[in-house]
């Protein structure tokens, strides 16, 4: 709840420092005392948009303190907490502004933006006047209104989930139906590319083995002679020969050499194995040279398939088994698209079915929380002197989405018979504040930690009217904060406490103030109220009949 609000060199108002208190305050003054100026201050400090002079003439800047008293689980804690702003029990505001409109804004002694006091703002304020500028008179909130009349959060987070289920599913299938849409467009080629490629069966490093045999093969008639002749050379009759016979005569001698022959036997040993492996290794080569005289023709029509194929996917030869395998994955996802369109289909309709099952019953809910909302605003509208006046909670059907398929309006018909429509179109102003107030009663059934603020809610309204409407506002301020501006005295002896606001002119210059009441003060306020500038003996008592309730 607001606890301090300071004020400094803001319109008319010099310096003002207020003191608010739980329960119902009231605040009183004559027109143009400055009560508007409270607000407006209150607003900047806040974040509202609002007027942009606020700034005092002749002063450097203005500047606004707002103190809040938060509870352990007020919503503030949250706003604070994602902004990266430290909490306690004490939320300190301050905004100044300058002349030329620069303003600056610091939440716990902290830098803020105004989006971030705006967002405080919807959780610690909430303002409420004939123009009702938080939006009981827009339509497109009523349906929430409802659902937090009804206890009905639960229910609706799970439509909203049910929904983001169907919307999931939903996306699913229409993702599938785009692939599978794509896939045929491209049918006949997959089909002919694979058939293709799986007729020539490429396998990775053939390429580079078709081309070698290939060059082998072209060559192999001028190698083929080269390899006989050193064939014939290692042979018989060359080394391998002469080999022998050096080896054969040096035998011949090797007991009388005295072991001067034994290193070059041995020599000659060795040279006889290399040379085998010589001959081994020519034979064997020649051996590879013996082939199909087709066979030229079949390696190059292969190798030439090969690489047409692969500049035809514009791809490496040895890619082409990797492509193979891509198509033939893309042809089994097109020839199973169909049965995975029917599972996603059928998905689809089951996240339907459950989305409107739990979307009927909190239809089913919300027009049972209409009629008990009904029932209470008749109720509230009674005391008000309004018992002639019918509120409708109406509910209709609208295109689905995550907060169902119900459009919820309020309306009012005035008098028995007349159309109903729009309370902002069908009440006059006195009554549209108390549609407004009875509406608040009605909706406000827990303590949000809000501070509700009523501007001149009761205008237009008078005697036992203007009670009830005071005693509407005392209620919702019992366990909570509820700040009035009125020119009703009826409302104001209902307060606990109370302040008033009176412009004073010094020196040619207007300045404002406001000073709590002590009760022998209220009386002399609530007469003033009742009979003007000139408060008489009757009005005095007449004030402190209001102030003890008789």
């Amino acid at each position: 709840m607001l606890r301090h609000l300071d004020i400094r060199d803001m319109l008319i108002i010099d310096r003002l420092e207020l003191a608010f208190q739980p329960g119902l305050n009231v605040l009183t003054g004559e027109t143009g005392a400055g009560k508007s100026i409270l607000l407006d201050a209150l607003g900047f400090v806040l974040g509202w948009r609002g007027r942009a002079d606020l700034v005092r003439s002749g002063a450097a800047q203005g500047e606004v303190v707002a103190e809040f008293q938060i509870a352990p689980d007020h919503p503030a804690r949250a706003v604070l907490d994602e902004a990266g702003f430290p909490a306690g029990d004490e939320l300190i505001l301050r905004r100044v502004n300058t002349p030329e409109g620069r303003k600056t804004a610091w939440v716990n002694d902290r830098r803020a933006s105004g989006e971030v006091l705006r967002r405080l703002s919807d959780v610690l304020v909430e303002l409420h006047g004939q123009q009702d500028d938080k939006g009981l008179l827009d339509p497109r909130n009523h349906r929430e209104m409802l659902d937090d009349f009804g206890g009905l959060a639960g229910l609706r987070a799970d439509v909203g989930a049910a929904w983001g289920e169907r919307s999931k599913a939903a996306r699913a299938l229409s993702e599938a139906e785009a692939r599978l849409a794509e896939m045929r467009s491209e049918e006949d080629f997959l089909r002919h590319a694979v058939a293709e490629l799986d007729k020539l069966a490429p396998q990775p490093g053939e390429e580079a083995e078709l081309d070698q045999r290939r060059r082998l093969m072209q060559a192999a008639e001028k190698m083929r002679a080269d390899i006989a002749r050193a064939a014939a050379a290692l042979g018989l009759e060359g080394a391998e020969g002469m080999l022998s016979d050096a080896r054969r005569w040096l035998e011949g001698v090797t007991d009388r050499a005295e072991g001067g022959l034994d290193a070059a036997q041995a020599a000659l040993e060795r040279a006889t194995v290399e040379l085998a492996e010589a001959q081994g290794a020519v034979e064997g080569f020649a051996d590879q040279l013996v082939f199909n005289p087709a066979e030229l023709e079949d390696t190059e029509d292969r190798l030439f398939a090969l690489r047409g194929l692969a500049r035809k996917h514009g791809v490496m030869p040895d890619d082409l088994a990797g492509l193979a395998e891509t198509l033939r994955t893309r042809l089994d996802q097109l020839d199973g698209g169909t049965d995975r369109i029917a599972e996603l289909a059928s998905a689809l309709d089951a996240a339907e079915r459950a989305y409107r099952d739990v979307a009927g019953r909190l239809s089913q809910a919300r027009a049972e929380a209409a009629t008990r909302l009904d029932v209470a605003m008749a109720r509230e509208l009674g005391p008000l002197k309004m018992e002639r006046a019918v509120f409708t909670t109406e509910i209709a059907a609208t295109d689905p989405g995550p907060t169902g398929t119900d459009a919820v309006t309020f309306s009012v018909a005035t008098n028995p018979g007349a159309p109903a429509g729009p309370l902002n179109r069908i009440a006059s102003g006195g009554e549209l504040s108390r549609f407004l107030l009875a509406l608040k009663v009605c909706l406000t059934h827990d303590d949000s930690g809000l501070t509700m603020i009523f501007d001149e809610i009761d205008r237009g309204v008078g005697g036992a009217t203007a009670d009830a409407v005071g005693r509407r506002l005392a209620a919702l301020a019992e366990g909570g904060q509820v700040l009035v501006v009125t020119h009703s005295p009826q409302v104001a002896a209902l307060g606990a406490h109370h302040w008033r606001v009176a412009k004073d002119v010094a020196d040619g210059v207007t300045t404002s103030r406001v000073v709590p009441l002590a009760p022998a003060e209220r009386i002399d306020e609530v007469a003033r109220m009742l009979s003007g500038d000139t408060i008489t003996d009757a009005a005095r008592e007449a004030a402190r009949a209001l102030l003890s309730g008789a």
